[in-house]
């Protein structure tokens, strides 16, 4: 993607040379934020970049006021503008679904007439960081007072095209310490952490390529090369995912900024809720924060705590893309919570009442130890076979994951 072009090696060269050559803060920032601006403008066009100026406008001056109505009123344009940017087609195709072939194509040419060829860039990124800050001053924050500052955070272009979405409040302490005085850690240390990303990056595109080559072949291949394929979509997602976090933490932590993880060896979780505590971190915390926990989270019963996860899930997943297999992934992901937790209560009490009588034995502390480590094997397989099925609905139409998931089992 953009991280990957003759033109953006040049920025970054150039950006860099120009942005470490400024001791003066205040310039430094906005050095940055010329870069921001023209990465945006490169990147995105002036129609593209327009439409994120206005929401940024909007967003700065309705949380400077402090008025609550107001913040709210802008948290439904930032939705609205997500929407229409976003989901029109998705939707619209939904509701012509049912009308007459005519009718169907005429909706059609009207949605290419009024929307753009390509969302702005990083509208869904944009939307969700503009929604968090007006939310936070609507709880009683302090808004970002300064206009500098506040572009900084809304146009930071590392986390542009895949994130991590930042919060406000933690990227404004770094952003001001840390730019004063970038250390050679702090470059080298970045320097890694880019490399780090390019290599996963380059290992997801080839895996990409080799997955297109033979997939169409699935149906006919011995049953471990499925498998093989199986475990190699897996793979590419978490690397292609991980490798642009991983630039754009390099990037920032360059400039002396530190942005929040956003993976944590997710194919080592146990669980259905602990892969959700190790996977793309920002944005689960931001649906638990802004969708799960508003909507009531775990406070009025274990039916209520499953809707609530069930509907914020299938919303991650209609995120990641307009189409109805991410909004199957995230209810798939959803059940999944709600199996991995209430099984969870269970299995605790159950283990509770095992181990006890075990202890008293000859050799119960260690046949304690291993009950435990082979009930963590089975947690760990059962959760990265759950995960990794997943991954079929995400990567492929619905039609196709079903099928590709049945071969699993059939030579």
């Amino acid at each position: 993607m953009l991280f990957f072009s003759y033109t953006f090696v040049i920025f970054v060269i150039a950006f860099f040379c120009l942005y470490w050559s400024v001791p003066n803060v205040t310039v430094r920032r906005w050095v940055l934020l010329l870069g921001c601006a023209l990465f945006l403008i490169y990147y995105s066009g002036p129609a593209g970049v327009l439409p994120i100026v206005l929401l940024a406008v909007g967003t700065y001056f309705a949380g400077l006021s402090r008025r609550r109505w107001l913040c709210v009123i802008w948290i439904a344009v930032c939705t609205a503008s997500l929407l229409f940017y976003k989901y029109t087609n998705f939707l619209f195709q939904g509701l012509v679904a049912g009308l007459s072939p005519d009718m169907a194509q005429l909706g059609r040419q009207f949605t290419k007439t009024l929307l753009p060829a390509a969302p702005p860039l990083g509208i869904s990124f944009f939307a969700f960081e503009f929604i968090h800050y007006l939310t936070e001053i609507h709880r009683g924050r302090r808004p970002i007072c300064s206009p500098l500052r506040f572009g900084l955070f809304s146009f930071f272009w590392p986390t542009v095209v895949a994130g991590p979405i930042k919060r406000y409040r933690q990227f404004t302490v770094s952003a001001g310490s840390g730019m004063r005085q970038v250390s050679l850690d702090d470059v080298r240390e970045g320097m890694v952490r880019i490399a780090v990303g390019v290599v996963k990056k380059f290992t997801a595109d080839s895996l990409t390529a080799w997955i297109g080559f033979i997939d169409h072949d699935y149906a006919v291949l011995p049953l471990e090369r499925r498998w093989l394929i199986f475990g190699a979509i897996g793979m590419r997602i978490l690397l292609d995912f991980s490798g642009y976090s991983d630039m754009a933490i390099g990037f920032a932590r360059m400039m002396g900024i530190r942005i929040p993880e956003n993976f944590n060896w997710p194919y080592l979780a146990v669980s259905i809720n602990d892969f959700w505590h190790r996977w793309h971190i920002s944005l689960s915390t931001w649906i638990r924060d802004y969708i799960y926990i508003p909507l009531g989270g775990s406070r009025h019963g274990l039916f209520r705590k499953g809707l609530n996860a069930l509907f914020a899930m299938a919303l991650c997943g209609l995120w990641h893309g307009a189409s109805w297999n991410f909004v199957l992934w995230g209810l798939y992901h959803g059940l999944g919570l709600v199996l991995s937790n209430n099984l969870g209560r269970v299995i605790r009490r159950w283990g509770g009442q095992l181990h006890q009588p075990l202890q008293a034995l000859p050799g119960g502390n260690a046949v304690v130890v291993i009950s435990r480590g082979c009930f963590l094997g089975l947690c760990w397989c059962s959760t990265v076979f759950f995960v990794f099925v997943g991954w079929l609905l995400f990567f492929y139409p619905v039609a196709k994951a079903w099928e590709m998931t049945k071969l699993l089992f059939v030579r």
